[in-house]
């Protein structure tokens, strides 16, 4: 049996590439503020690799993604094992975007930080009199760079990130940059209307896309996982303040809390997280992670 090892390891993922494709292997890692956390949540990687299915799967009418499958039995027979099952995507190869692709239909976060200061989010301006996480007119856009680990991303405007494509695909630079912005803010529509209907508000999130082999835009890496997203409950929302989440922004708000903690959550933290996590995958889903 051919063994594999990975060829790219990211703070969650790794990636094995298997020749004609790639598997992306989600691990039960977790990271907040760019830095991967002492401990493991069991049961995360394979909530994060079968919602991301579920979203590919709705969403392949707005845009095609690099999804091939998700049962092991159609990977490599090294990765037909317990270790894999579950929390394992075999993938087109792609070309990545050098843009992380974030969209936001509500304000908060570092968001909320900076209309309050000038009352623009990414040099995006605002109506005035909006409260914390209170619903905007229309989502917007504000894409920024991918950042190495230990690195901090870097907010970009539309016109800079055309700059970034046009480095990274000469010629294409200004076609590739509004093609991302359109599908991102269309998945963002579609799925956010969706989760309404399932009790779940999706605050803001992030899409990554790459290049095929014939120059077509395709989704890829996550989608509207908790990692890559804020999830509020519908029941109890109400603008003014911060909301509760299904999503990590619970360990992150442990960890502001708790600074001293050495980035090492305690076991009661672990559960609550895996346990939000897999409450989301159920309500959007309606189906439990076995």
């Amino acid at each position: 049996m051919k063994e594999f090892k990975p060829v790219k390891e990211g703070k969650v993922r790794e990636i094995y590439d298997t020749g004609d494709n790639l598997i992306m292997v989600a691990t039960d890692r977790i990271s907040a503020f760019d830095v991967i956390l002492k401990n493991k949540v069991n049961k995360k990687g394979t909530v994060l690799t079968q919602m991301s299915k579920f979203w590919f799967d709705y969403t392949k009418d707005i845009v095609a993604n690099h999804m091939i499958s998700v049962d092991t039995k159609d990977m490599p027979e090294f990765f037909q094992t317990e270790e894999f099952t579950g929390n394992s995507m075999l993938c087109k190869k792609l070309n990545m975007v050098p843009v992380e692709c974030i969209v936001r239909g509500y304000i908060t976060g570092s968001g909320w930080n900076s209309y309050k200061e000038n009352g623009t989010v990414c040099g995006i301006k605002l109506p005035e009199g909006l409260k914390e996480c209170d619903k905007l007119p229309e989502p917007i856009y504000t894409p920024s760079t991918k950042a190495e680990i230990g690195d901090h991303d870097e907010n970009i405007d539309f016109e800079r990130s055309v700059e970034v494509l046009e480095k990274a695909f000469p010629g294409h630079g200004a076609d590739y940059a509004a093609k991302i912005r359109d599908y991102t803010i269309a998945l963002y529509k579609k799925c956010a209307d969706y989760a309404l209907t399932r009790g779940i508000i999706i605050a803001d999130t992030k899409f990554e896309f790459g290049i095929d082999e014939n120059g077509n835009v395709v989704l890829a890496d996550e989608m509207l996982t908790p990692d890559s997203s804020r999830f509020w409950p519908v029941e109890g929302y109400e603008p003014g303040h911060s909301q509760p989440s299904f999503d990590k922004q619970f360990v992150r708000d442990w960890l502001k809390a708790n600074p001293d903690s050495d980035y090492n959550l305690p076991q009661e933290v672990i559960d609550k997280t895996i346990d939000k996590y897999k409450e989301a995958y159920k309500l959007l889903t309606g189906k439990e992670i076995a």
